[in-house]
């Protein structure tokens, strides 16, 4: 639709930079939208401000007008709260899902269409495609940086009247279109981690907003190796952070957290990587989101329970209760509860849900 009017998600990052240049290549009219999701604080971790400044000199390269919207009391409300209310239950939440679903698509993207936008694009390394029968969202060319999982929690509707340029493209293929461009940034380092932890020690983070409950860590034998303080600053599969090392009798190898026991505040470590604590083929989505659901279910479908990993073989049944189970070809290390299940036919996701139940190798036997 040459001519129609494209706001995109101008980030300051070389991806949205790109996907906004390839839209008025294309003839569309574009604009840009700066979201803030963090007020900066007194020690200067999020980079908010630098972030504009980046998008900005994009807008002026580009000739496009530049819009800023905050969403920072949205985001606290929508994705930080549940982000500690998880931390707190025991859980490992993701708030990089919560806000695609909570920010990017519902307030961000309604925000851009209020503005008369008659489409909205966003950087991200997915393809979405309008069929008669609604939007289906589908794996990135670019295997290494496909962001389905990330978006797979976004309600369908919400994927109407959106883009996503960079689709069929690999991330070296959008650094030289950038280059070639002469877009300012076209050099910047990609963003990592989350905007409101930065480059600060995570755990002393959490502790800003979580009282420490100190407890006891001990082996898979039942012997006191140390001390944590708290069970919500670990998670299944940590290697770093627990400051057990020289035990008496052990080998000199790194402990690997296999379990938290809540009821006794205590945090079970073992040497063994492949602990079968550690490793599950089964697990369940108590509320799982559906972007497409097939009728039936295939027999053979393809899941992950993180970013970046390769997709595992699986089946899936849903319960009378609406609950979904997936069973594993292979055994998964360190599924856990608060990370989401995203499930995918081919190169279709299908959607996902947050992990509410996982059943490990010991718990099989």
């Amino acid at each position: 639709m040459r001519g129609a009017h494209v706001i995109v998600g101008l980030s300051g990052g070389v991806d949205s930079a790109v996907s906004a240049w390839l839209l008025k290549e294309q003839g569309y009219r574009v604009s840009g939208l700066f979201m803030v999701n963090w007020a900066e604080d007194e020690e200067g971790y999020c980079t908010s401000a630098e972030d504009f400044q980046s998008a900005r000199a994009v807008a002026d390269e580009l000739g496009i007008p530049l819009h800023r919207v905050d969403f920072s009391a949205e985001y606290r409300s929508r994705v930080f709260a549940q982000f500690l209310a998880g931390y707190q239950a025991g859980k490992t939440p993701n708030p990089d899902v919560l806000c695609n679903r909570e920010v990017k698509f519902q307030p961000f993207r309604e925000h851009a269409l209020r503005l008369g936008a008659d489409f909205v694009a966003t950087g991200h390394y997915a393809r979405i495609e309008h069929r008669d029968d609604g939007p289906h969202l589908l794996r990135s060319a670019d295997e290494n940086k496909d962001q389905t999982y990330f978006l797979s929690a976004v309600a369908r509707e919400h994927f109407e009247r959106v883009l996503f340029p960079l689709g069929a493209l690999t991330k070296p293929e959008v650094r030289a279109l950038a280059t070639r461009a002469g877009l300012p940034n076209h050099q910047r380092k990609d963003s990592t981690g989350i905007c409101f932890i930065g480059e600060r020690e995570f755990s002393a983070f959490l502790s800003q907003y979580l009282q420490p409950n100190p407890g006891t860590i001990e082996d898979d034998a039942g012997r006191v190796v140390g001390t944590h303080r708290g069970l919500m600053f670990h998670t299944l599969g940590q290697r770093r952070g627990l400051a057990i090392g020289g035990q008496s009798g052990a080998r000199e190898a790194p402990w690997y957290v296999i379990a938290k026991d809540a009821a006794r505040n205590v945090l079970i470590v073992s040497q063994d990587s492949a602990h079968p604590r550690l490793l599950s083929t089964r697990l369940s989505a108590a509320n799982f989101h559906w972007i497409r659901q097939p009728q039936p279910l295939p027999d053979r479908l393809q899941a992950r329970i993180r970013h970046r990993q390769i997709l595992q073989d699986c089946s899936a049944s849903i319960a009378d209760d609406g609950s979904l189970s997936v069973q594993f070809a292979q055994a998964q290390r360190a599924a856990v509860a608060g990370q989401y299940v995203a499930l995918y036919d081919g190169e279709e996701c299908l959607g996902s849900g947050e992990i509410s139940d996982v059943v490990s190798q010991a718990d099989a036997r």
